[in-house]
């Protein structure tokens, strides 16, 4: 029998975060199919060099419950602690004077370790020592068992130990979502750039086999690995790729929709959705100009953006807070859970997804596996998800996306080739079995290829 131990040791960490990524690890390790006569699904995580099965990725209700909430709040006043500073730096006397920035940024620094950093690492140090072994129990790994990296493992400490197992028979296979920090560092922070390049390097020396979440990533993760270890290295691996699922699985009965939320969909006008995380490559400043061309053509069009204020964000904030429009017909929320999220899309008029460049698209099959149709930019992961389905738009001209929202306005007809009715996409039972089978099934056939070539050796 073959065990895949599949790795999801920052979604263990860190329950609260519910971002594309972790979305995803959670939904993929729920729905891991049962263990049958030819393989066995193992949610492990990697933690202080050992491994252990994942008993259960939720925090369990006990006394030390304080400690992950606290940890959890820190962390987000962490972020909005150095959002604030990044928005301080843009001021005089910082803006005309290195000294005067680098005076702010080791204030800010010794203020950040002494209210975030360690008291951070105080509540890890002492919930990993109460609660983690109630939540998971040591794992002895096997040779020919298989370590999917599932989870965002760049920021990762584990090298050391995926390199003991690899020694010892284990093989290794990287699930990719993007190469974003690679081919567009200009969209990521600095430091990310350099800790995903390294992860990247490691990967390329380390892994077996790669498994991105679109064809077209796939495809990216080849070239680049024969730019970075050359033909006959990559002739030895093997690449595939799965697609993600699309329901949104932190529903609660007990959660309310936001009340602001539901009086903006009170109205008659349509409301044209953008969801995500704010940040440079989402492109929210091309979306603003394209809906203020739409408002000055006489337009009652709404646009509603939900998502967390990530980084690089600071001046689009300001506009968007600043903005004439704003709660008469734009709207935004920073802190919508899944309810709330459940009830916009199913009340939007159409999403709006105007990126540079993304590895998959979550929202767009979330919001097109509800019946809502989808506006999105015209990149080839998108052309992948919804072919004929969605309508594009040129990112070179905010004009051509105002076009199409006022067409939809006034002619209630959605821009597409074909009836968003008509899509169909797989569920994350479908693509965590996806993801499973695909894995066996060159798992099997690296084995094969080894045996033949061992009985073909002198």
């Amino acid at each position: 029998m073959t065990r895949l131990l599949i790795e999801c040791s920052y979604v263990f960490d860190h329950h609260d975060a519910n971002s594309g990524i972790q979305r995803v690890v959670r939904n993929v390790i729920r729905e891991l199919p049962d263990a049958n006569s030819s393989r066995e699904c193992i949610p492990v995580a990697m933690l202080d060099g050992k491994l252990y099965r994942v008993l259960s990725l939720k925090p369990l209700k006990t006394s030390v419950w304080s400690l992950t909430s606290l940890k959890t709040r820190l962390e987000k006043m962490s972020n909005s602690f150095w959002i604030r500073h990044q928005s301080l730096e843009r001021h005089t006397p910082f803006t005309q004077s290195h000294f005067a920035r680098r005076v702010l940024y080791v204030i800010c620094r010794l203020m950040a370790l002494a209210c975030f950093s360690i008291p951070i690492r105080l509540c890890d140090r002492f919930r990993k020592k109460t609660e983690s072994p109630q939540r998971c129990i040591p794992l002895q790994h096997l040779p020919g068992d298989q370590l999917i990296l599932l989870d965002s493992s760049w920021h990762a400490n584990f090298f050391p130990l995926a390199e003991q197992l690899k020694r010892d028979g284990v093989g290794i296979v990287s699930v990719i979502y993007d190469l974003i920090p690679l081919t567009h560092p200009q969209f990521c922070d600095a430091g990310l750039v350099r800790v995903f390049n390294h992860w990247f390097d490691w990967i390329a020396r380390t892994a077996d086999g790669y498994i991105a979440i679109s064809a077209t990533i796939r495809d990216q993760v080849r070239e680049e690995m024969l730019r970075r270890v050359g033909r006959t290295q990559v002739a030895q691996r093997w690449f595939d790729y799965f697609h993600l699922g699309s329901e949104l699985d932190q529903c609660s009965e007990n959660s309310r929709i936001d009340t602001n939320l539901v009086q903006l969909f009170k109205g008659q006008a349509p409301v044209f959705l953008m969801v995500s995380t704010i940040e440079p490559r989402k492109n929210h400043g091309f979306l603003l100009d394209a809906f203020e061309r739409v408002w000055a053509s006489g337009s009652q069009a709404r646009l509603c953006i939900a998502g967390r204020i990530g980084w690089k964000c600071e001046a689009l904030i300001e506009r968007i807070r600043r903005h004439p429009e704003l709660n008469r017909r734009l709207f935004m929320f920073n802190t919508l859970d899944d309810n709330s999220l459940e009830y916009a899309y199913s009340k939007a008029t159409a999403l709006v997804f105007p990126s540079y460049v993304e590895g998959f698209g979550l929202p767009l099959v979330e919001a097109m596996q509800r019946g809502l149709p989808a506006m999105g930019s015209d990149i080839p992961v998108f052309r992948e998800i919804g072919g004929e389905f969605m309508a594009y738009f040129d990112l070179n001209d905010p004009q051509n996306l105002a076009d199409l929202v006022i067409r939809q306005e006034t002619s209630g007809v959605f821009p597409a080739a074909r009836h968003v009715h008509e899509w169909r996409w797989l569920g994350w039972r479908e693509a965590s079995n996806q993801l499973v089978e695909r894995i066996v099934f060159h798992k099997n056939r690296f084995s094969s290829v080894m045996e033949t070539h061992e009985a073909d050796s002198p």
